[in-house]
């Protein structure tokens, strides 16, 4: 016995041996690590085709399109001009492939190309679409297969494996000779790539302490020798000792202390659970020990994740009112750039509805040929089909999540475009469109997200008696015509711009019909539960509250009613949905702090989904849990105000380390990052903090800190959390290299790795960052 423990192997006995080099026996190449170097389709991909790339603006160009022996990355350049070098992208940052014309672009520019020969790369992020037309209908299936199943091994992968994967594929773009070898030079070229400055002469030593065949060359497993202890993480040997005791073996008895550390569950039985899932060492796993490997797999996987993978499904209760959810919310879906000359497209609903929001908003206007049109009025933006939209929510409404969508009309087209957008709603969405409220349920009380897979019109509705005769007349005299669309709109063309260089634009005339300010019978029949209205003011609505009617208030607006009467906007939003909008004089789609209009309750928080930002990264954290799908539950206090008061928490993370960040300037191989970590709290005024640690200099691959910020949080509910790591400069602003927020009671305490994300909301694998994360009520 040892301490009360029973006698075990050391971690030297349960070893498997190893050759005179010291490394274990890995296949080499990335394909072979992934069980797809006989695979037919990858072969084909590997050899390269020449593949039709159609631009978005109409025309096409053949390409040559090859995949790299990462098994990732793809090339691709023009036929005939080498002198250009080729551009890439990666498989992992693809979000689907679509075969046939799935896309605006091939629907539009596709038609002289075979549909069995088009396909559509649709990236993560804000990455365009790829269409492509191959030249035959086997090359377009061969790419189309082959890169799904790629996608399929990539996402299986565990992180260790994606880090010996990401590895493998630097090592393979250092080797400059392609001889399978690396010479000290190389080595030193392939530090650079891996964001490490490395003393030279630290590095020789390594070098030569690998290089176990003394030829001043690294090949085979002493290639492998080096990478492993490259990838070396001394923090996490140094916490599995202070579990494991000298003999470094982990008994299940010492996990169950390390689980009642992490504050999760430490019985006998989950610490075997734990053991038999991620120990690699099979005779260690029989007797129930956990070696250094197994224990950083655990803390590399999903268990050992900051966010609680309980939230990664929908966890919440679900049947409650609309009005007691925050919704995911675009404002100007239809935009991939800014509102003044942007592009117009239905690609970006597919990419609003895919990332998870629930409410996307149409500006309808009268179209010259009989056929509305969704754009930007008063300015430049190119135009699309109302009926284009529709068929394009209808396809990808439901794709991530079941949950309703509600489509914001912002109305400028006259009576008779209203019943033809009417018609098309009718006929496009089916019986996905609601139209009648739900049997068995009050009329005028709001439904439940459980409404599953159906779609509402959010617009304005003519009273009751109205709704029969075929005759139509304006909703409000003259004077009280303020709905919420038209002041959103007086909002962008008043407050465009000062400059002179842009009043051009308010002299843009937009089709907008005479009788745009009345509403058709058909269009009105349409509206249910989310009639739009002007606001009456928050005495009024509190008296007589309407939960089926809705008012849109400006950021501008909401910030007044917030700050005038902040506790009774409050009670309002928990009987009733609002919806709050970027102001218009944001001529770059710039978004608004989407927090100040979350902590009054405001439900439908509109935010440009196509400008980066730290907004949108919030919005992002905001709708992270409850698996994603667009509705997450309002705490107590703003469902049920003035609720029940809030435990104050002290929150303690301590940052510890940083594992393979991006490098910045890929193009300058000297350029190395110097890290910082920044952690902000986003809640409630009097919560809104940030802390950061110190920079290190010239460590993007391994950066260490062990700082402690400290922070105390008063509603916790309602508070984000934030990472950022930025690279230091002296000299101008810092760069931002990656992020990650979530909320507060989705964090779990203990150690974790936070998995970064770029600008735009793509993964940065491997990035990660390691924390220590403790709470403690006050």
């Amino acid at each position: 016995m040892i301490c009360g423990r029973k006698a075990r192997p050391a971690a030297e006995q349960l070893r498997a041996p190893t050759d005179a080099a010291g490394g274990s026996r890995r296949p080499g190449r990335a394909l072979k690590k992934m069980g797809l170097t006989e695979d037919e389709d990858v072969q084909r991909m590997l050899q390269g085709s020449l593949l039709w790339k159609v631009k978005a603006k109409g025309g096409s160009r053949e390409r040559l399109f090859r995949l790299q022996e990462d098994g990732v990355t793809v090339c691709f350049e023009g036929r005939f001009r080498r002198a250009r070098s080729p551009q890439s992208f990666s498989v992992a940052n693809i979000e689907g492939v679509r075969e046939g014309r799935q896309s605006e672009g091939l629907r539009k520019h596709g038609a002289a190309f075979p549909e069995r020969h088009c396909f559509t790369l649709a990236f993560k992020g804000r990455r365009k679409n790829l269409d492509l037309a191959a030249r035959g209908e086997e090359d377009a299936r061969h790419w189309v297969q082959g890169l799904t199943k790629l996608m399929g091994r990539l996402q299986a992968m565990s992180q260790m494996e994606k880090l010996d994967h990401w590895i493998h594929g630097v090592l393979q773009r250092a080797d400059r000779n392609k001889d399978n070898k690396m010479s000290f030079r190389e080595v030193k070229s392939m530090l650079r790539m891996l964001n490490i400055d490395m003393d030279d002469v630290y590095a020789s030593k390594l070098f030569k302490e690998c290089d176990h065949s003394g030829n001043e060359r690294l090949e085979g497993r002493e290639l492998e020798e080096f990478c492993r202890r490259l990838l070396r993480r001394p923090e996490l040997e140094e916490l599995f000792g202070r579990y494991s005791g000298e003999d470094r073996v982990l008994s299940a008895e010492e996990l169950q202390d390390f689980l009642r550390d992490q504050g999760e569950d430490s019985s006998l039985r989950q610490a075997r659970t734990i053991i038999r899932t991620y120990e690699l060492n099979e005779k260690a796993k029989r007797q129930d020990l956990m070696m250094l490997d197994g224990f950083m797999m655990y803390l590399l996987s999903a268990a050992g994740d900051i966010l609680n993978q309980e939230h990664t499904k929908v966890h919440q209760d679900m049947n409650q009112p609309l009005s007691h959810y925050f919704i995911s919310s675009s404002h100007n879906t239809y935009l991939t750039r800014n509102q003044i000359g942007g592009t117009s497209s239905t690609e970006a609903y597919v990419r609003a509805l895919r990332a998870g929001c629930r409410c996307v908003e149409l500006d309808c206007w009268e179209g010259s040929d009989g056929e509305p049109v969704v754009y930007h009025g008063h300015t430049l933006t190119s135009k699309i089909l109302f009926r284009d939209v529709i068929e394009s929510i209808r396809d990808s409404a439901f794709e991530k999540s079941p949950y309703p969508v509600i489509l914001s009309l912002e109305n400028h087209c006259g009576l008779e475009q209203q019943a033809t957008m009417a018609r098309h709603m009718k006929a496009i969405l089916g019986d996905r469109l609601l139209t009648q409220p739900l049997q068995g349920q009050d009329p005028h009380d709001l439904p439940s997200p459980e409404l599953k897979e159906k779609i509402l019109v959010k617009g304005k509705k003519l009273p009751e008696l109205w709704q029969e005769p075929r005759s139509v007349t304006s909703l409000l005299d003259p004077e009280e015509e303020e709905e919420e669309e038209e002041e959103e709109e007086e909002e962008k063309v008043q407050e465009r711009s000062p400059r002179r260089s842009l009043q051009s634009l308010q002299e843009i005339k937009p089709l907008q019909a005479k009788d745009a300010a009345q509403v058709s019978p058909e269009l009105s029949a349409l509206v249910v539960y989310c009639q739009a209205v002007p606001f009456p003011g928050l005495a009024q609505a509190l008296r007589h509250p309407q939960p089926c009617q809705m008012s849109s208030f400006s950021e501008r607006k909401a910030r007044k009613l917030i700050k005038e009467a902040g506790p009774a906007l409050v009670r309002y939003n928990a009987r009733q949905l609002s919806r709050v909008y970027p102001l218009g004089l944001k001529m770059n789609s710039a978004n608004y702090n989407p927090q100040e209009m979350w902590n009054a309750g405001c439900q439908l928080v509109a935010l440009n989904f196509q400008t980066p930002g730290y907004e949108m990264d919030l919005n992002a954290g905001r709708f992270l849990p409850n698996g994603r799908c667009g509705y997450v539950l309002k705490p107590l206090c703003l469902r049920c105000p003035p609720g029940e008061g809030s435990r104050r928490l002290a929150l303690h993370i301590r940052v510890i380390t940083a594992q393979q960040l991006p490098k910045l300037n890929r193009d300058k191989g000297s350029s190395i990052v110097d890290p910082f970590v920044r952690v902000e709290i986003h809640g409630i005024p009097a919560d809104c903090a940030k802390q950061q640690t110190h920079h290190k200099l010239n460590n993007g691959f391994n950066p260490r800190w062990e700082e402690t910020l400290r922070f105390q949080v008063r509603v916790p509910e309602l508070a984000l959390v934030r990472f950022v790591v930025e690279d230091y400069d002296s000299t101008s602003c810092n760069d931002f290299v990656g992020q990650f927020t979530l909320p507060l009671p989705s964090m779990r305490q203990g150690y974790r790795h936070i998995h970064l994300l770029s600008k735009d909301g793509a993964s940065l694998s491997p990035a990660t960052l390691f924390v220590h994360v403790r709470c403690k009520s006050l």
